[in-house]
């Protein structure tokens, strides 16, 4: 890292937020159907909710999708470290010493992600109801604005996106976690929107179909992965684990 990438938001968030182990198996068939899928998933979803009126206009489309994004980056974040320690736990030596050093770089990534949510908040209370005035504190008020918006937001939307499309880098682990987190991530979201009601005014067949659309897609993309992890490139679950 050079001294100039400092001042490149994007290319320090790539850094912070890709995985990036050396001899991780990298494969563009896997990530064009993983970005096809969520392309799809979400066309789908809005043309159901307009077409259902389950939202009266786009600012109520945004905002529930902003809702079940927040709600996916909570329940990934509260997932990822308790799926990783069992994940982890799992293995037998001399590969649980092995995964366990690779944890560093994820755990990295979800601390930089969660002080992106936290340090806006934290900045807020410090410049709220300022002026901005030719003293320190004003000039304090001023820097805070100027990184907020020059540095810090790129910083951030760009990490809290790539930590939910990469799960906070956990194929830096291993290549079969990203899976075993998708699919678990998907089914608690699953049961979040059947809990919070989600969908309401739409018949329930097309409810049903679209509670258990995303869970039963994703799992199968998963499972689909997790064959052509075994037979193009030899990684089983069973065999990082020793089992």
């Amino acid at each position: 890292m050079t001294f100039g990438s400092l001042f490149n938001p994007i290319g320090m968030a790539r850094r912070v937020f890709l995985p990036s182990r050396p001899d991780r198996v990298r494969d563009p068939v896997v990530k064009r159907i993983q970005v096809v899928r969520s392309v799809v998933g979400l066309v789908v979803v809005v043309w159901m909710m307009l077409s259902y009126g389950v939202a009266a206009n786009a600012d109520e489309v945004v905002d529930d999708r902003l809702g079940q994004a927040q709600a996916a980056f909570v329940l990934l974040a509260a997932s990822c470290p308790i799926v990783v320690i069992g994940f982890v736990a799992a293995a037998r030596p001399p590969n649980r010493r092995m995964l366990l050093r690779r944890v560093v770089k994820p755990l990295g990534a979800l601390i930089v992600v969660i002080a992106c949510v936290v340090l806006p908040r934290m900045a807020t209370g410090l410049v709220e109801g300022r002026e901005i005035h030719a003293d320190p504190a004003g000039l304090l008020t001023f820097v805070i604005y100027l990184w907020s918006l020059v540095w810090f937001v790129p910083f951030a939307m760009y990490g809290v996106v790539q930590s939910i499309v990469h799960i906070f880098r956990t194929a830096d682990i291993h290549e079969t976690v990203p899976p075993v987190m998708a699919i678990l991530l998907v089914w608690e979201l699953a049961v979040f929107d059947l809990v919070r009601g989600a969908y309401e005014g739409v018949p329930f067949s097309v409810r049903l179909a679209f509670t258990l659309g995303a869970p039963l897609s994703v799992t199968a993309v998963a499972l689909w992965e997790f064959r052509r992890l075994r037979t193009r490139h030899g990684i089983t679950l069973r065999g990082v684990l020793l089992r």
